[in-house]
């Protein structure tokens, strides 16, 4: 089957706005509580999407780091350290994918903790998701039957039809100001070199296992199950964050990775092609050249309700990968995984998953005689 690498249409231009979710609300806090420059935070993305579609010619999600965001927007980083921070991921996945740490861990990763990974993220963002939607009932219920109704409409994909919608609701409250658009270039920035460290020690370490297991294990895993003609290895993904984080903190870059819910966001509302990161690319170059200042006002006064109804249905969509576990041996290190990443976090999962699953191959042979 030849699969065509990129398609510009209504489908690619919905599925571009699938992992919203992760960007709206670190954007918001970036910007406003570390100080970010919203031209190079937009603009280096933007660029980061667009190549990783040229390079990959599949939908290939760009989303800020989890723990990383939460750490720096939570302790007040300057922006020096968010880019260290970035600079120290690019570093730290560059040398994981070139010695070949990264397919080490693969390689004994099996498919049930995998599977588990992908069914924990899926219920931590229905979690998410119903808290986003707790604020405003009557629209996420209404967002959601949009979903399941306009999901695959050619002429009106469900994603833009609700994009419009937030826009126009956050006018008619009068939230959203959009100054005339002016022209802003993203910024040179710097940082010093004992932050990279103290950005690690922070907050990077705690990164790693999540990025590892999340942005790189099951991101290949979902390629494989949605194209598998395209395999995407994961020493590639490594590679592909280490190059792109050594070089955005220099122009006001955040730190960035892939993700396997945002993959499934995007898919779920139609991206099929590397058209996707192109679109999605061209839109956030446009915003950060050009209506920077309107920026924290437009991803603040969105209705969140909105997201949280795409959050939910891509949710439920992660967690649907899980039948292809069979009901015996792989079910209990997937269960293992899932209930340790819910009480804990996805290094917490992963490793327990890791462990029942050795340990049982380990009785199991000792059984045989």
């Amino acid at each position: 089957m030849k699969i065509k690498s990129f398609e510009f249409n209504l489908r690619e231009l919905a599925g571009s706005m699938g992992d919203y979710g992760t960007l709206f609300p670190f954007a918001v806090g970036y910007i406003v509580v570390c100080g970010l420059d919203p031209a190079g935070f937009l603009v280096m993305m933007g660029l980061a999407n667009i190549v990783t579609g040229l390079v990959y010619g599949l939908p290939m999600p760009i989303e800020p780091m989890k723990v990383l965001g939460v750490v720096a927007i939570s302790q007040h980083w300057s922006p020096s350290m968010v880019y260290a921070s970035a600079f120290a991921m690019g570093i730290t996945w560059l040398l994981l994918a070139v010695t070949g740490i990264i397919d080490w861990i693969a390689k004994i990763t099996p498919l049930s903790v995998i599977r588990g990974i992908q069914v924990a993220l899926g219920v931590l963002l229905a979690v998410e998701a119903f808290k986003m939607i707790s604020g405003w009932w009557l629209l996420g219920i209404i967002s959601i039957i949009i979903v399941v109704v306009l999901r695959t409409n050619r002429y009106a994909p469900a994603a833009i039809v609700l994009m419009v919608m937030g826009v126009v609701i956050a006018l008619a409250k009068g939230q959203l100001q959009i100054p005339p658009p002016t022209l802003q270039l993203p910024p040179l920035t710097h940082f010093r070199l004992e932050e990279v460290w103290e950005s690690m020690v922070k907050a990077g370490f705690a990164q790693i296992p999540l990025t590892a297991t999340n942005a790189i294990i099951a991101t290949s895993a979902l390629i494989k199950k949605y194209w598998p003609e395209k395999p995407a290895p994961e020493k590639r993904l490594a590679l592909n964050m280490g190059i792109m984080n050594l070089i955005l903190p220099f122009f006001g870059g955040m730190p960035l990775c892939h993700g396997a819910g945002g993959l499934a966001g995007q898919y779920y509302f139609g991206a099929r092609t590397g058209g996707t990161n192109i679109i999605e690319g061209i839109i956030e170059i446009s915003m950060g050249l050009f209506l920077a200042a309107s920026i924290f006002s437009l991803f603040s006064s969105f209705p969140m309700a909105i997201i949280g109804a795409m959050m939910l249905l891509v949710g439920i969509e992660l967690t649907r990968f899980a039948k292809d576990i069979r009901p015996g041996r792989d079910l209990v290190p997937m269960a293992a995984t899932v209930i340790g990443a819910l009480i804990g976090n996805m290094f917490i999962g992963f490793t327990a998953g890791l462990l029942v699953h050795y340990a049982s191959l380990f009785i199991s042979k000792r059984k045989m005689p």
